[in-house]
């Protein structure tokens, strides 16, 4: 079976068993890909975490492609119909991990790019790859600290197009202008320990917590707006007691907040604390901000995106920022555009996790026609 160098690089990398943050030479093989095509790459190691900066030019404007290597854990391989790293191609479907978050766009990157290239070898501006190995894991040593490091030195994106699976019937239908914040709570109520026969001596902080809880689950955040949808609270963790006949002392009880702009993460905490404080509660509290939102409003990316899916599928786009959080996080905020477009995102983080074979070829023409469209 003949397959197109974005299918076969695709296979190359599923091979590789780069279950976060284990890069597994991945980065090293989309260099021997760019190397030839004049990038030149710097291979940034924070922590435990592989990174690779890979540019081709020195001038204004930067276009960069960002994406990450690292796949999540496949879960009990036996309960793949295929071994999860041997990726195959079944009708007409390529199944691995990592085929559609996010291998398959990082081969679509490297082709688009050699394509282009071989079209306008004196292209204007500069095209970039930022890849991390850090994306499914804490998030704290990859693009955040590229982004810091290339900061540091004023080196500027102007553009980044990330190839999350952002598509949902097909490719190109769905492409990601924005994300909602994302804060996370980790509350500790403290009560007093005792026997269940003998209530009176102890205090349930499980009880106690229960209406605070409903409360915070009730509240109405705020409406949304154009862009996001409404701020949503989840509990995502309730952990107390030692034993059948035993009170519990403490509950533990996590939880998280996707938030648009008609928030911010402070006016949250003082909210929860103020619910928290009406129902006089002896607690901690202690949060960790994962990333603030972000938006890309209309202009060059976003039109360039929808020009080049409609030049290659014909399909108008829908814009949206719904979804979790993703790596653009880091990077808008130094005045980059952002998008993310990507393949269908139905298998992601699944046993069997698959995509169409087709599309990977249809998403690495419309990563080809966004470069035209920016730097031809």
């Amino acid at each position: 079976m003949s397959l197109s160098p974005t299918l076969e690089l695709a296979m190359d990398l599923i091979r590789r068993r780069s279950v976060t943050p284990d890069d597994a030479g991945c980065q090293e093989l989309m260099m021997n890909h760019l190397g030839p095509l004049g990038f030149r790459g710097e291979l940034l190691r924070f922590g435990e975490t592989d990174n690779l900066w890979a540019r081709r030019g020195t001038e204004g404007p930067l276009l960069a492609f960002a994406g990450h290597t690292d796949v999540v854990p496949t879960g009990p391989e036996k309960n793949w119909t295929h071994n999860p790293f041997e990726p195959v191609i079944r009708e007409g479907y390529l199944y691995g991990r990592g085929a559609a978050d996010m291998k398959g766009s990082l081969a679509a990157f490297v082709t688009a790019c050699g394509r282009f290239i071989a079209r306008y070898p004196d292209h204007r501006g500069s095209i970039a790859l930022l890849i991390t190995s850090d994306e499914e894991g804490p998030a704290q040593d990859g693009t955040v600290r590229v982004v810091e490091a290339l900061e540091a030195r004023n080196e500027k994106i102007d553009w980044c197009l990330i190839g999350e699976p952002s598509s949902t019937h097909q490719v190109g239908d769905v492409i990601k202008n924005g994300r909602r914040g994302s804060l996370h709570g980790y509350l500790t109520v403290h009560g007093v320990q005792g026997h269940v026969a003998y209530p009176h001596l102890a205090e349930n902080p499980v009880h106690l917590a229960a209406p605070a809880l409903d409360a915070l689950a009730k509240e109405f955040w705020d409406n949304g707006n154009d862009y996001f949808p409404p701020t949503t609270f989840q509990i995502t963790k309730v952990e107390a007691g030692t034993g059948s006949n035993i009170v519990p002392g403490e509950l533990l009880v996590h939880f998280n907040f996707r938030y648009c702009t008609e928030n911010t993460a402070e006016s949250l905490e003082e909210r929860v604390v103020a619910i928290l404080d009406r129902h006089e509660l002896k607690y901690d509290l202690q949060w960790h901000l994962s990333g603030r939102p972000f938006l890309t409003d209309r202009g060059s990316l976003v039109a360039a995106t929808q020009n080049a899916i409609r030049t290659v599928t014909g399909r108008e786009t829908e814009l949206s920022t719904s979804g979790g959080t993703s790596d653009g996080r880091f990077i808008a905020p130094t005045g980059a555009q952002v998008v993310e477009l990507g393949p269908l995102n139905a298998t992601i983080h699944k046993i069997d996790e698959c995509v169409k074979a087709e599309d990977l070829d249809t998403l690495s023409d419309i990563y080809e026609q966004v470069l035209v469209e920016l730097l031809g």
